[in-house]
């Protein structure tokens, strides 16, 4: 079993604790999914959101999740001039079989704009 590690994003519309609630929650559950996971694949998880974001903390959608034995981390975005608005990223450690090429990143929504490269 390898490490790995999967990213992910997603913007949300607005500032409000269930919104986000909402939106981490699908994106958190599209990664598993995509990637075949449980929790119990999981290692850790870093959130970071852009700084206009003050509503709640992403890792509480995970614990709402279920997730809950999962060292969670959440950090701010740094702050940068034309920046897409309201999104918050993870990045996911995992324990998996699968190559570094096999790994699903999941950037939902607009926030796909992000990384062209491997949103899948």
């Amino acid at each position: 079993m390898a490490v790995r590690a999967v990213r992910g994003a997603v913007q949300l519309e607005r500032d409000e604790a269930g919104h986000m609630d909402e939106r981490v929650g699908a994106l958190l559950t599209a990664v598993l999914e995509r990637n075949s996971l449980t929790a119990d694949d999981l290692i850790s998880i870093w959130f970071t959101a852009t700084p206009d974001l003050h509503s709640d903390f992403p890792a509480a959608a995970a614990r709402k999740l279920g997730i809950v034995d999962v060292p969670l981390i959440c950090a701010q975005e740094l702050d940068i001039e034309g920046a897409m608005p309201r999104v918050v990223r993870v990045l996911a450690h995992i324990e998996s079989d699968k190559s570094r090429a096999d790994i699903a990143h999941v950037y939902l929504g607009a926030a796909a704009a992000l990384r062209k490269d491997i949103a899948q």
